[in-house]
Parts: structure tokens; sequence; C-alpha cells
């Protein structure tokens, strides 16, 4: 990306946070300078501020003095320290397969080079028991959900987050990844964190146990109902679970065992690989399908303050080259961008000192669950994983095309939609 572009994408983020070595920016609305095809500039300038709070301070051993913490106001009174892993672990999970693209003298590719080395010294400090910022790993659950991401992170971006790493760091790593071995999870999406940390073992070579990852894979096909949908648990419910966390980490957790040969009784990895690739993109059809003209979507169901998150299916599904047929490339960008713009153009989804706020569009706390709070909010960034391709890929450049909702109503012809049998 030319210099300009790069430049215009920081211009157009909101609160704008300027650090040494960021490439400067301003501005308090977002995309106020940003042309309007340019999808993947609005995007890097969003991550970067986004990400710049977080990972300037914790590179230093201060998060924790800067991030001031902010909780629903139906808090359920656990250990707010939580909040630290949480913010840490989405975001980095987010932005983890941009920054594990290869170095240039861009000035992305600077910018990269530099918020990949800040994110490897908060990986340090996050272990560290001496450190500031050495994360809550025991005393509650939460610690499974989170430790998912930051190992999932770790195993979307090998090069740029896990080899640098220190022999010390390492060992830490996968001395608190076990330590969680202790914590139940109940038979919902927490079966997946889990697995997660069991796959992320198996990728590094460590010690894992299989059964974690392959209770968990059966489990979820179980709750698959059908048509793209799949149950967190035994009730159905009608919410973006799906997106959260079902399908991004059942396939990549496939996706580890299929390369790994890791053992799986009476099945084959390889298989449930492709069925969960196909049923994801069944479910990307749904996504799309829900934008509407203005990037809006349905705000339905439990977590919406996750914001963008909700199109993390979409996101992996291009950022792997896995979009159905039915979802060009250039209808799937031109309608998450739209998406992206509808929400995060309000400036009070960030504090003055750039973190993220509880809410959905702005500042919304009474939108908050029992378990959220400021750091819960970065999983958002898991709208990003597109930012995985280079500038140059056919996902960027290929030209904008009108998604379903538009063609819709503009009167235009689209799509009839059918449900599917695998």
């Amino acid at each position: 990306m030319e210099r300009r572009h790069f430049m215009r994408a920081l211009a157009a983020a909101p609160a704008a946070y300027t650090a040494p070595g960021l490439l400067p920016g301003g501005g308090n609305a977002l995309a106020a300078d940003t042309a309007p095809g340019d999808a993947r500039a609005f995007q890097l300038g969003l991550m970067q501020k986004m990400a710049e709070p977080v990972l300037a301070n914790m590179a230093k051993g201060q998060l924790k003095k800067t991030f001031q913490l902010e909780v629903s106001p139906t808090w359920d009174g656990r250990d707010k320290n939580v909040a630290y892993l949480e913010a840490f672990g989405r975001l980095i999970a987010g932005m983890a397969p941009w920054l594990e693209l290869p170095d240039d003298g861009t000035a992305e590719g600077k910018a990269r080079k530099r918020l990949a080395s800040l994110a490897v010294q908060s990986y340090v400090h996050s272990v560290d028991p001496k450190s500031p910022d050495y994360l809550t790993w025991k005393g509650h659950g939460q610690a499974l959900v989170d430790s998912a991401y930051f190992t999932n992170a770790l195993m979307r971006a090998p090069k740029a987050l896990w080899e640098p790493l220190d022999a010390t760091t390492k060992r830490r790593i996968v001395e608190v990844v076990k330590g969680l071995r202790v914590i139940e999870p109940p038979y919902i999406n927490w079966l997946l964190f889990a697995a997660m940390n069991e796959a992320f073992l198996l990728s590094i070579g460590e010690e894992h146990d299989p059964m974690r990852m392959n209770v968990a894979i059966r489990k979820v096909n179980e709750w698959y109902v059908g048509d793209g949908w799949i149950k967190d648990g035994e009730t159905f419910h009608f919410d973006y679970y799906s997106s959260y966390v079902m399908y991004p980490m059942l396939v990549e957790i496939l996706e580890v065992l299929a390369k790994h040969k890791g053992p799986f009784w009476n099945g084959k990895p390889e298989e449930l690989l492709v069925q969960a690739y196909q049923r994801m993109g069944r479910f990307g059809e749904h996504l799309e399908r829900f934008i509407s003209p203005q990037g809006t979507w349905p705000p339905v169901g439990r977590s919406l303050t996750y914001r963008t998150a909700v199109f993390q299916p979409l996101a992996l599904l291009a950022w792997r080259k896995k979009l159905p047929k039915a979802l060009p490339e250039g209808q799937v960008r031109a309608a998450l961008d739209a998406a992206h713009r509808a929400i995060w153009t309000t400036p009070s989804n960030f504090t003055k000192d750039g973190y993220l706020t509880i809410g959905f569009m702005g500042h919304q706390p009474e939108l908050g669950d029992w378990y959220s709070n400021n750091g819960s909010m970065y999983i958002a960034s898991a709208g990003f994983l597109a930012l995985g391709l280079p500038a140059s890929d056919s996902f960027w450049t290929t030209p904008a095309l009108d998604w379903t909702q538009k063609k819709a109503y503009s009167g235009a012809k689209f799509a009839k939609d059918y449900p599917v049998n695998y």
C-alpha cells in the first residue's frame, strides 16, 4: 500500500492516538478522509488505532496502569483483572494474520514490524510473574476462555509471534496453558477453548490431550442444527456465537489435527475439516445477507457489544481463500466495508485514551452482559482477519460488487436462497 493511502487510513481512524514509531494520524470522525472504495486502508487504520494503546503500554509493562477498567451494570462480581487477558488475547488473535505477513519497506510494513515487536514484548510480560502486567492465569474460569485467543494468535502467526519469543517465555506459556487444564469447561462453547489450547500445544510439538480436542469437535458437530447453524450447547439461541467462537475455532482446531495427523477415533480430521468449511461457508452466506444496504445488521442475541466480530467467519473464509461460489470476493469486501463503517464512525466507541468502550454503536454500557468488560470488546479485531491477505491480493483489488440486500432493495436481480443439506 502506498504511504499516502496508509496515512489516510490512520487519519480516518477514531480517537487519534500517536506514539513514537507509529505513523501520525488524527481526526475524531472515522472515515473522514478515507476514499469510499479503500476498504483495506480503512480497516488498517482502525486496527492500528485499536491496537496501539494496548500494545504500546503492555510492551512496557504498563497496561494495567493505563487501562481504566469498565464493567457492565450487571457484572457478576468476578475478579476484574480478567479484563487485561481479555483485551490482549482477543486483540492479538484478530491482528495475528496481518502481523504474519512478510516484512517489506512500505509504510505499512514498517508499522507492522513495530507492532509485531510490541506484541512479542507483550507476550513476555504476560507470563512473567515479576512483571506488573503478568496476567490473571489462576482463580477464575475466564482465564480458560481468553487463553484460547492468546494461543490462537500464536497459531495464526507463528513466525511473527511464537518463534521470536525467548526460551523462558515459551516455557512459561506452555506451563500456564497446561495449568488451565484444572478448569472443567461446561458443555457449551467453552469446550472449544480447552481444545484450542491443546491444538496449540500439538502445533508446537508439545505434549497434548487429544480427548479435549476430539470431544469438543464431536459435541459441536452434534450441536449442528442444519443450514449452517450451530447451537451453543443443548438449546438453540438466536445469536452470533457461531461467529464469535463455534466456526472459527472448530475449523482451526481441525486444521491442526489434519496437518499433524492427530488421532481421532473412528473419524478423519481431513474430512471433518472439509465439512466444517462447507458449513461455515453456508453460515457466511447468511451473514452476508444480513447486511443491509446501509451496512447495518440485526442486533440480536447476547454479546452484541462484540461489534464487528460477528463477521469473523466471512473474514476467515476470505483469508483462507475459501469463500463459497455464491460470495464473490468483491461482494464480500464491499459488504464488510459497509458494516465496519456503519459501526466504527461513532467516536464514543473509544475513550479519550484510545481504549474500547462497552457498547454496540458507541458507548452503551447497558448493553453489556454479566460477563462484559471493556477488555472483552477487543474480540472486534476478529473482523480484520482478511488483512492477512496482502494489498496485492485479489480480495482487495477485484472490483467492488453490490451485496445481496443492496441489490435486492434497489430492484436489481439477486440470487434466490435455499437451505442446504450438508
